[in-house]
């Protein structure tokens, strides 16, 4: 079924997915060799967190700074506010408007 007919917020195309993977798919025959077996998940553990930072108007170089330096002293209740949302909520960061 074509949802898209249906509502008309729904986009009929998904380039906004398409270019926010297209780094990662380029890359990748660059990255093919580059640690051990369990490399591809930590990259993407790293893109999430970094690509979360983007989509919420957040620097990631500060994002990780500032939480890397925390996170020696963290306790679980400081969980929260060490993610991205939690972490803009916190410094008082603009929103961005979801694509």
């Amino acid at each position: 079924m074509k949802f898209y007919l249906e509502a008309g917020q729904i986009e009929i195309d998904n380039n906004n997915a398409e270019n926010t993977i297209r780094p990662t798919a380029l890359g990748k025959k660059n990255w093919m060799f580059i640690g051990g077996a369990h490399t591809g998940q930590r990259s993407a553990i790293i893109y999430t967190v970094i690509e979360s930072c983007r989509r919420r108007g957040i620097c990631p170089h500060e994002y990780l700074t500032d939480v890397l330096t925390r996170l020696p002293s963290a306790t679980t209740s400081d969980i929260e506010s060490l993610t991205p949302s939690g972490w803009a909520a916190a410094k008082g960061a603009p929103k961005k408007k979801a694509a």
